[in-house]
């Protein structure tokens, strides 16, 4: 299995922009479906969007037109273009397989959207 260190997360005001990153360490990197997920303060984790080993893309409908994902396997990365934030959009930011597996979240990193 896979395990990641995420990075990027930062305080920005509403209408910023983030590009969070991902580094996976393991085997095999390309043909796992990856996804970024997040955990605003006194909610449930939920899926952001993931994308295949062929580069199929899949969003909330939440972040659907303003958030982007992408993976660069020459680099064990998976990225996620944030635009357009919203103060919603708060939270811990980690990334897993999809679907996640319990042994391989990292520590996340956050992201504060505030004026």
């Amino acid at each position: 299995q896979l395990q990641f260190v995420e990075s990027g997360g930062a305080s920005v005001q509403p209408g910023g922009s983030l590009r969070l990153s991902c580094a996976a360490s393991g085997r095999a990197f390309s043909v796992y479906r990856l996804a970024w997920y997040r955990q605003a303060p006194g909610k449930q984790r939920e899926l952001v969007a993931y994308i295949t080993s062929g580069g199929t893309t899949t969003y909330a409908d939440s972040v659907k037109g303003r958030f982007t994902i992408s993976r660069d396997n020459a680099e064990n990365t998976v990225y996620l273009q944030m635009n357009n934030l919203k103060p919603e959009d708060t939270g811990v930011y980690s990334c897993n397989e999809y679907p996640a597996i319990e042994n391989s979240w990292g520590q996340g990193t956050q992201v504060t959207v505030s004026s």
